[in-house]
């Protein structure tokens, strides 16, 4: 039997559990297994078919089923991805021509003859009001007829699934990995985390959970599992009050607080009153969230408990009753009075704070004497930092060079952006040097020592995840800002997405630009044929779901940049849909197949964001003349409705510029640093796997490591930031 909880260990790790069962004669049944799982481009393990050869028939079908259900989600290929002219990326009309086959047929139709003409007379027609335009004209069966079979390429994505440890020790370790990240978790992996703490809850924990949201929402499964809570400050009960409400856990979106048990009233209270008892200080956090705090004492009564009194003063605070100066408000009382080292000083008791304020610090110093007590208190609690916080404030001080006059690009934790020019003066180059050695020194001591370094050139420029909201879900997705090879002659984008109730339109497109950010051309419904590829068509209503492809011909491509996006013309949002998702697939000319084949599919992301405009990523050509993606998970505001290409190209031209001028922080700083302490290091050539133990860091885990060796791709990029 599968457990039920199996597709979270493959999506995030690509271990499959050790499936259980009877012995017997598999091999015939895993061979197919294995042969399926390549179809949709991916592989069993030698390990794992080994081991699958050595079941039941029976169990090994049994597991192929539910297996190849998950990673066909995972690669988008759970659904039918038809398209609207039928022979795509054949035959593809000229725009104007299509638009005129679409009215004559209008006007042979007696049911829309009349509307046609009355358009006509006015010089304008609604294409949407055509029988003709929008909808698919044939099934998903007869346009695959249409199409030749993929001929499989050495190209093709393959990527391996690993055999794992019994199912409940591979939740276990799922469970504490996510609990004690360093960086925060997206929606998605706080959403699953939610479920793997209910079912962890009496299992192994992690040492330390030092992010808020996590704790959150462990929190909330000790409630329901009646174990102490972990609590150290008093906002880590409020996040805990919203999670019980079904809110927003990082206190960014309101949350309509809910009644709630008396039990879970009394936990709350009764964590409430031993923090504040253990450091009466902390009541000063209830400014930054005062309202939410009043509501909340509405619901909990602190009347009702007098055992509790310091709980009480929680709320006196929030409604000003009570006086509890913050840190933020004495620094800010020193910095008006210009006393740029008192408020350094002072920021000595918050080490983070004190990091994330250096840029503000040493531009508002007058002297040298002062400029150099803020390096030093950083210097003095630099060891008290997160690394996560560190390696932020390293990538800030190495884009804040003497140069003023850039541009500045604000994204928000939801992928919102937004670009405005850098007024600020530059930071001290003396101090921004002293500054940058000592956190090179800080996050190289905390780095652990690695023997035998194995590293896969390709993840080098991968963007360090410094927080998981930089990313969406899904297959090959990396952090924002990160950079990756784009091998093969045809790109081609993908869009998927399914209505919930109103009649919802989907546009991809690209914006082809040149190397001064300048418009060349773009694909588009409304220009469906250029030199360099092609449109799919447009589909306009998606109740049992859509897709809209673009082709590219990488060679023919004119220009320096290639900007996918998807707009929303009519209809719900991203977040309303019951389901959408964008990726790209890379294959040779010679290879033919459907317009969406599973093995050539490099990346697919979920598209789950605000705004009306999504920017997954994209691609810059080099010096070299070779193409790379670069990752961007953004989304801009546009307008409610008929957001269209021509009409965000100033706006997506000037964020992309702030975007890919910015240099990240990526893997190579990291092994950089740790290549001072490792004996060998090594270079992965995607063939010589080292027989002793390795730290392997790159984009795929090479079968064949030993087994203690230390893996780090992807799915756990987030290992290597220092704790």
């Amino acid at each position: 039997m599968v457990h039920p909880l199996e597709p979270l260990i493959i999506r995030h790790t690509h271990r499959l559990p050790s499936p259980t069962g009877p012995t017997g004669e598999g091999a015939v049944a895993a061979r197919q297994f294995d042969a399926a799982l390549m179809s949709v481009g991916f592989k069993l393990s030698a390990e794992l078919l080994e081991h699958l050869s050595q079941l039941s028939e029976g169990v090994v079908v049994d597991t192929a089923v539910a297996t190849l259900g998950t990673v066909r989600e995972v690669v988008g290929d759970h659904v039918r991805h038809n398209v609207y002219f039928a022979d795509f990326p054949a035959n593809v009309p000229d725009t104007f021509d299509f638009w005129m086959r679409c009215i004559s047929g209008a006007l042979t139709d007696d049911g829309t003859r009349a509307s046609v003409l009355e358009q006509l007379s006015t010089g304008v027609v609604n294409l949407l009001t055509l029988p003709a335009y929008g909808n698919y004209r044939h099934t998903y069966a007869e346009m695959l007829a249409r199409h030749d079979e993929l001929i499989a390429a050495a190209g093709d994505r393959m990527t391996v699934l690993h055999l794992g440890g019994a199912v409940e020790d591979e939740l276990a370790s799922l469970y504490v990995a996510l609990a004690g990240s360093g960086t925060p978790l997206g929606e998605d992996g706080l959403r699953d985390l939610q479920v793997l703490a209910g079912h962890c809850a009496d299992g192994p924990q992690p040492a330390e959970i030092p992010v808020r949201e996590n704790r959150a929402v462990v929190n909330q499964a000790r409630l329901k599992a009646g174990a102490g809570l972990l609590l150290d400050t008093v906002t880590d009960v409020l996040r805990l009050a919203c999670a019980l409400s079904g809110g927003d856990v990082t206190l960014q979106e309101p949350t309509r607080l809910r009644a709630l048990p008396r039990a879970a009233r009394r936990a709350l209270l009764a964590g409430l009153d031993a923090v504040v008892a253990a450091a009466p200080a902390k009541l000063a956090d209830v400014h930054a969230h005062r309202e939410m705090w009043k509501r909340l004492g509405e619901r909990l009564h602190p009347h009702e408990y007098p055992q509790w009194p310091h709980a009480a003063d929680v709320f006196a605070v929030a409604r000003g009753e009570k006086v509890a100066r913050s840190l933020d408000g004495r620094v800010e009382e020193l910095l008006g009075m210009s006393d740029t080292t008192g408020a350094a000083a002072l920021l000595k008791a918050a080490p983070g704070k004190l990091f994330r304020s250096l840029d503000r610090l040493l531009r508002a110093a007058l002297t040298q004497e002062e400029r150099d007590a803020v390096v030093a208190a950083a210097e003095q609690v630099v060891s008290g930092v997160s690394g996560r916080v560190l390696l932020s404030v390293r990538e800030h001080l190495h884009n804040r060079a003497d140069e003023t006059g850039e541009r500045r690009v604000f994204v928000n934790r939801l992928g919102r952006a937004w670009v405005t020019d850098d007024t600020r003066p530059p930071v001290p180059a003396p101090e921004r040097k002293r500054l940058i050695a000592a956190l090179d020194a800080e996050l190289r001591r905390r780095l652990p020592a690695a023997d035998h370094l194995l590293i896969d050139p390709d993840v080098l420029d991968v963007a360090l995840p410094l927080s998981g909201r930089a990313t969406s879900s899904g297959l090959g997705v990396l952090p924002r800002g990160s950079l990756s090879p784009v091998d093969g002659e045809l790109l081609r984008f993908f869009v998927y997405w399914k209505q919930t109730e109103h009649t919802t339109d989907f546009d991809l497109s690209a914006l082809l630009l040149n190397a001064d950010y300048a418009t060349v051309s773009w694909l588009s419904y409304t220009n469906l044929r250029e030199a360099e590829g092609e449109h799919s068509g447009d589909i306009t209503d998606a109740p049992d779901g859509a897709s809209e492809f673009i082709n590219l011909r990488l060679g023919a491509v004119r220009g320096s940049y290639i900007v996918p996006q998807v707009n929303i013309f009519s209809g719900e949002g991203f977040e309303e849909v019951e389901e959408s998702f964008f990726g790209f697939m890379l294959r040779e000319r010679e290879q033919k197949g459907r317009p969406f084949e599973p093995r050539t599919v490099r990346m697919k992301s979920e598209l789950r964001g605000p705004g009306r405009v999504a920017l997954p990523l994209a691609f810059l050509r080099g010096a070299d003349g070779r193409w790379r993606a670069k990752w961007l998970h953004l989304y801009l505001k546009g307008s409610p409705a008929s957001n269209r290409v021509e009409g965000n190209r100033v706006a997506v031209a000037t964020l992309l510029r702030g975007i890919v001028e910015r240099e990240q922080l990526t893997v190579r700083y990291l092994t950089d640093l740790m290549t001072h302490g490792a004996t060998t290091i090594t270079v992965w050539d995607g063939k010589t796997v080292p027989a002793g133990p390795v730290t392997y860091i790159g984009l795929e885990r090479p079968d064949g490591l030993h087994p203690d060796s230390r893996i780090v791709t992807p799915e756990n990029l987030r290992d290597l930031i220092p704790a």
